[in-house]
């Protein structure tokens, strides 16, 4: 890996409860300051979605999205445009050397940051939901699970109750195209309040729910997944499905 120098000037608003800007700044080894600053609208998803992303580095900008997801639906005006003008001077990145991987390594970096945030930041969000899913085949059978799983409405509604309903897991896997085993699957919740595990080999198994609850009680929840297929392993983040969330969208005008 490649250290970067990081520093950060993070701010977050919501004036109508259905926008969110978020900055940050992050130096690469040579001295070249990253910064990226999204604003979100209420969906939020990897596909084309209501997020202006706009990404700095010296004086190159970039505007795209990353992989968070508040309520699974999108927008018809979105873009992702790179643009270089090359005020800054720097040497141009040809290949994949140091310098790309560095580069690479910062704006992933910026990008996962704003996704987590701006996934928490959902409306009417009580919680986050974090959901990693390990042991897959290809690394799109692993994304594709992760956010079938963070985008149920069943699922993200157990979320908000602290239910640990499993079975809600699994079903979002069933419908999400993916292949995998069902007899295979194991799934854990964890939080700060530590760690359960409720499935094994896609079978229940004991555990007592007043822990659980208190683990799903968590301002920030994961949901761990690992389907026994290969090595591939990929995270998407979410939040609940709250009163909230059905009473800003049901009085909501664009």
């Amino acid at each position: 890996s490649f250290p970067t120098r990081r520093s950060s000037d993070l701010t977050a608003f919501m004036p109508e409860m259905d926008s969110t800007e978020i900055s940050m700044t992050l130096t690469m080894p040579e001295g070249t300051p990253l910064k990226e600053t999204a604003e979100q609208a209420d969906e939020l998803e990897r596909r084309l979605l209501t997020l202006d992303d706009v990404l700095e580095v010296g004086a190159m900008s970039a505007s795209g999205n990353s992989m968070g997801l508040v309520s699974g639906d999108t927008s018809t005006n979105d873009m992702c445009v790179v643009l270089a003008n090359g005020l800054a001077g720097n040497a141009t990145i040809t290949g994949r050397d140091i310098e790309w991987k560095s580069f690479y390594d910062a704006l992933e970096a910026v990008c996962v940051s704003l996704a987590k945030q701006i996934a928490a930041d959902g409306e009417g969000a009580s919680r986050m939901i974090t959901c990693t899913v390990r042991g897959a085949s290809d690394e799109n059978t692993a994304e594709t699970l992760a956010k079938s799983v963070c985008s149920s409405s069943l699922l993200k509604a157990a979320m908000f109750g602290a239910d640990a309903n499993w079975g809600r897991v699994l079903c979002a896997m069933g419908y999400s195209g993916a292949e995998f085993d069902p007899e295979a699957v194991d799934v854990k919740f964890r939080s700060d309040k530590g760690e359960i595990s409720v499935c094994e080999s896609g079978r229940a198994v004991g555990f007592s729910e007043e822990t659980a609850k208190e683990i799903l009680l968590a301002d920030s929840v994961e949901i761990l997944i690992d389907v026994h297929l290969g090595g591939c392993e990929v995270t998407a983040w979410g939040c609940d499905l709250t009163y909230d969330y059905v009473k800003i969208n049901g009085d909501y005008r664009t």
